[in-house]
């Protein structure tokens, strides 16, 4: 009666829970590296350039002098990452 169980349990880990926190961390990641000038999508859909970087929000440049303040978790991905400016 319990093997069975353990059975459906360890599928649905490696099915289910598994592959969904990789891809929470990988998410997470991606917004711990954003930085100013990088193009993103957001949730929403909308397309812009982060403008400047804060601690749980972004500002991006979504057209000539139109700036929005957005939830850093909303995010959908970053379509051209800037390299990084050189230390002096």
């Amino acid at each position: 009666m319990f093997f069975p169980l353990a059975m459906v349990f360890l599928i649905v880990y490696f099915m289910i829970i598994r592959p969904q926190s990789k891809r929470q961390k990988e998410h997470q990641s991606m917004i711990d590296g954003l930085r100013r000038g990088d193009t993103i999508v957001t949730q929403g859909g909308l397309i812009g350039k982060i403008a400047k970087v804060e601690e749980s929000e972004l500002q991006i440049d979504i057209a000539k002098d139109v700036r929005i303040t957005i939830v850093r978790s909303m995010i959908l991905t970053v379509r051209s990452k800037t390299e990084p400016a050189e230390k002096k």
